[in-house]
């Protein structure tokens, strides 16, 4: 998209535009490397990563972990969801697992959560 900015399209309204266009999708894609994937099995306990910062919940400190199942679109959608002492509930999608819900359920079972 930045190449095309410079090299392809001859109008500076439209170089300014696809220059912020690629912007946007390099700052998108950064920050789409940079969150995934959001969970992790550490020695600690669940670590959950965000954009901003890192949490880390001790087995001690999750009251549950379920799959939600729902249809959207015509089709099934799952997303793992993990409810915390301190009333806090984490939403993950497969996008932001990397895989299906249900292979981390069981992941998470297997290792004793």
């Amino acid at each position: 998209m930045a190449i095309a900015a410079v090299t392809v399209i001859t109008d500076p309204p439209g170089r300014v535009l696809a220059g912020i266009a690629a912007v946007g999708l390099l700052t998108f894609a950064s920050f789409s490397l940079r969150s995934r994937p959001k969970l992790a099995i550490t020695g600690d306990g669940l670590v959950v990563r965000g954009w901003a910062r890192t949490r880390t919940f001790r087995r001690d400190e999750i009251d549950t972990i379920r799959i939600t199942e729902f249809r959207r679109l015509a089709r099934k959608v799952r997303m793992l969801e993990i409810d915390a002492h301190d009333g806090r509930l984490v939403v993950f999608t497969r996008w932001d697992l990397g895989t299906d819900p249900l292979d981390v359920l069981d992941a998470l079972k297997a290792a004793g959560y």
